[in-house]
């Protein structure tokens, strides 16, 4: 029998995006989508990275990227700053707007962990990451 892991992974991700949606809702956050949410995550992690090492980390195209960021400037969450003479290479910011809300994302990171792992011992949820970055690995090394 064929592996289904592949479409276990896209079902996976789609339902934990609805469920995550909706915890924003609930939470009365409406300054962020989950995706942007995750770049958000990135930034308070490395505020004032480049825009391509943004993508990079986030695993985007930087044309994606673009217009996820125009959405986030607009919003009031980051703002762009030029780095250095080259007009190209710009950097991202966080507003205060955004550090503001880290503490509330990172309680709704959390229960969303909580419901990922619920049911796992510690000795599964250590086994499971285990795998998942073996797997991640495999597609990072499968996309160079």
């Amino acid at each position: 029998m064929a592996s289904q892991a592949g479409f276990m992974i896209s079902k996976i991700k789609r339902i934990s995006d609805r469920i995550f949606r909706k915890k924003l809702e609930n939470a009365d956050i409406s300054a962020f989508n989950g995706a942007q949410g995750k770049l958000l995550y990135i930034l308070w992690q490395r505020d004032g990275i480049s825009a391509a090492e943004l993508a990079r980390q986030a695993g985007l195209a930087v044309t994606t990227l673009t217009s996820m960021l125009d959405r986030m400037e607009q919003a009031g969450l980051i703002i762009r700053e030029r780095d250095g003479p080259d007009r190209r290479k710009t950097k991202i910011l966080l507003t205060e707007l955004a550090r503001g809300l880290e503490g509330e994302y990172d309680r709704l990171s959390d229960d969303m962990t909580d419901v990922y792992m619920r049911g796992f011992s510690p000795e599964e949820v250590n086994l499971f990451e285990q795998y998942l970055n073996r797997v991640l690995k495999n597609l990072e090394d499968e996309e160079k």
